[in-house]
């Protein structure tokens, strides 16, 4: 009982304290205090002034001092709370002499100023153009300025820490830990931004309370109390001045420690181990300065004795500083004891490649920003997601990261390590596509689709409804990487797909068919073997949904043949209607172009297995620009361009057709008995 007694104890007390001295605060401005309490009040805030610019100087770094704006708002209320109570005393027992206010005033009036009012006057004028223009107007400008590139630089420290983390370098734990560690420091320097307005208002109040007591009090004691002029000047600007010195000494200090946190670097080293090593931790410094004093000291008429006293005191710590062992032989012993300095080189320093990376300018930024909601890592969730139910195995994860080397604008997607992509987006503008049937024109930057290469303009938020009015599609920046990623996936996901993806696939198989599973591999086929057959499959865009079906015919050719083209085209066939069903949908007829008979038949003399022809390339160029001609009016039709040949000809023809955009190549025997086909051109 007496322990959960005391811990209640403590944890009330704990809770009070601001809350008491906040009421004590309050209880100062309203309640006149005795001279004995303003004595008691007037040197707290001194010592605590001295306690926390010492805390300013000895802590590690800024963020250990976290509570520092808060207290700095506290002590300056304080502060202010000092000053109203004892103006209060001033301007009511002024009369009585110089020792009304307290001995601490009196003492900084009498003692520190010599008891002259003028000299006390300009020692306060001088201590606030010291804190007021020097070091207040400087810390607030450092402080403006830090919080302002802690903000800018926040995006691009958590993407590093995105980047090691998705590289392996740091667990879930120290990302979480750094990534909190980011948003302490921009709260706390845009803490100190607004907390260092706090300091520079106490400096112009500390100058209008000066005269609001000298006034006031020579007012109220010639007025009021009968005192002789050269009596009441007297009594009142000492006991003003001496208020004044004792507010801004304590003021000056906290200025000082504001001026020391906003300016000392990100270090866990306290601010005398930073002094000590990088001014005075060079011999050479102490050296040529112990050689200026000296000179100094011998030119006649000088102070000799302080000069070379100095000169002396710089020698000694030179030499001092010299006979200290450097870093390299601090570490021999270790080295001769056959402990290494640092780790060796090991596999684990060699980074593997992206398999899917992106790369983006800093103006970019804001897109990919994880901790914005940036719309980007959204958008490329959701590409990864649609693209693996489309082809049937698990997309890799992109990983993104800031390059300089970029222009602001641009972003960069690469593919195993390799720029397979880019392009200049404008994050605050939208992109207005040309599908061929626009009414009328836009003012904007004109650019082209980086995913389709259609004509498109760069237009202004503004324009959005007026573009979509004239038929223009109208995309933001967002959705135009997403789609260009997407695309390029499409493009290259044979090069994502390897022998760890078609070992997955055939686990999942393995669930529900292990008998299929156990005879296609190894009994039957390598690994490697079907590994290429998938490749194959999605060089074509063939999806691999259909893994039973795929293994089944390997399993089945496996035996005839263990030649990759070979089983490519024997699986195509029984996937045969979904390919056609992919290229021409549900329409019952399929639309196709075919070879005249003469070109086919010297196509088929030339051929050799498929793999390349032995013609003229004359007649592969021309060829090639009439299957362009005849995709182009297909899709001016609205038909899909499907291009029916041998199943000869089938493989080097779809290599050779690849660059034309949306052809399919299919062979005679791949197209479903019960679909009619219908013969709507001709290439020669």
């Amino acid at each position: 009982m007496a322990e959960i007694t005391a811990r209640a104890f403590s944890g009330l007390s704990r809770g009070i304290g601001v809350p008491l001295l906040l009421l004590i605060m309050l209880a100062m401005m309203m309640v006149p205090l005795p001279a004995l309490a303003l004595d008691v009040l007037f040197t707290f805030n001194i010592a605590l002034s001295v306690a926390i610019l010492l805390t300013a100087i000895y802590v590690g770094k800024p963020l250990d001092f976290g509570v520092f704006p808060s207290i700095l708002l506290v002590v300056t209320l304080l502060r202010l709370a000092l000053n109203i109570a004892s103006t209060r005393v001033v301007l009511l027992n002024g009369h009585t002499g110089t020792s009304a206010a307290g001995k601490v005033i009196e003492a900084f009036g009498e003692f520190v100023v010599g008891g002259n009012y003028a000299v006390g006057f300009v020692i306060f004028a001088i201590l606030v153009i010291i804190n007021f223009v020097v070091v207040t107007k400087g810390a607030g400008r450092v402080s403006e300025v830090t919080a302002r590139f802690t903000l800018d630089a926040m995006p691009g420290k958590q993407m590093a820490i995105d980047a090691d983390l998705n590289a392996g370098i740091i667990n879930e734990n120290v990302a979480r830990a750094r990534r909190q560690e980011i948003r302490e420091e921009a709260d706390f320097y845009g803490s100190m931004d607004g907390a260092s307005k706090f300091v520079r208002g106490d400096a112009i109040a500390a100058i209008l309370i000066l005269f609001i007591n000298i006034i006031g009090g020579l007012i109220i004691g010639t007025a009021q109390h009968d005192l002789t002029l050269s009596a009441a000047v007297h009594n009142y600007t000492l006991l003003t001045i001496g208020d004044g010195l004792v507010a801004q000494i304590p003021s000056l200090l906290l200025s000082t420690a504001v001026a020391i946190i906003v300016t000392r670097v990100s270090r866990s080293e306290d601010m005398s181990s930073q002094v000590l090593s990088q001014v005075f931790g060079d011999p050479r410094t102490l050296a040529v300065t112990a050689g200026v004093m000296m000179i100094l000291g011998l030119i006649p008429g000088m102070p000799n004795f302080a000069f070379l006293f100095l000169a002396a005191v710089c020698a000694f710590a030179a030499w001092r500083t010299g006979q200290r062992p450097e870093p390299a032989a601090r570490s021999a012993p270790e080295a001769d004891t056959g402990t290494p300095a640092s780790p060796e080189l090991g596999w684990h320093d060699v980074e593997p490649l992206d398999q899917i990376g992106l790369e983006v300018g800093y103006r970019l930024i804001p897109l990919v920003d994880r901790q914005k909601a940036g719309p980007l890592v959204a958008r490329i969730k959701g590409v990864r997601k649609k693209l693996s139910e489309e082809l049937g195995f698990l997309i890799p994860a992109v990983h993104i990261r800031d390059n300089l080397e970029l222009s602001p604008s641009d972003y960069r997607i690469t593919i195993m390590g390799v720029p397979v992509g880019a392009c200049e987006v404008h994050a605050d503008k939208e992109l207005a596509i040309d599908p061929g049937q626009t009414f009328g024109t836009l003012k904007g930057i004109e650019t082209t689709d980086p995913a389709y290469g259609m004509r498109a303009i760069w237009i202004d938020a503004s324009q959005h409804e007026e573009a979509q009015m004239l038929g223009y599609t109208v995309v933001d920046a967002a959705t135009v990487m997403a789609t260009h990623l997407s695309q390029l996936v499409q493009d290259h996901a044979h090069e994502l797909f390897g022998h760890e993806e078609t070992q997955q696939l055939l686990d999942r198989l393995a669930e529900s068919a292990p008998k299929l599973v156990e005879e296609l591999t190894p009994k039957t086929l390598p690994t490697s073997v079907v590994t290429r057959v998938l490749q194959n499959l999605l060089e074509e865009r063939i999806p691999v949904r259909n893994i039973r079906r795929i293994a089944e015919t390997l399993a089945e050719y496996g035996t005839r043949s263990q030649e990759p083209d070979a089983l490519s085209a024997a699986v195509r066939v029984r996937l045969g209607r979904s390919i056609v069903q992919n290229v021409a949908g549900m329409q019952p007829e399929l639309k196709v172009m075919t070879l005249e008979p003469e070109l086919e038949r010297i196509l088929n003399d030339s051929s050799r297995d498929g793999a390349s022809l032995g013609v003229e390339p004359g007649i592969i160029e021309r060829l090639q620009t009439s299957l362009k001609s005849e995709a182009q009016r297909r899709e001016v039709s609205g038909d899909p361009a499907v291009l029916l040949v041998s199943p000869q000809l089938r493989p080097w023809l779809a290599k050779m057709a690849r660059n034309v955009r949306n052809l399919s190549v299919l062979a005679y025997n791949e197209v479903p008995d019960d679909k009619r086909i219908e013969m709507v051109a001709t290439v020669g």
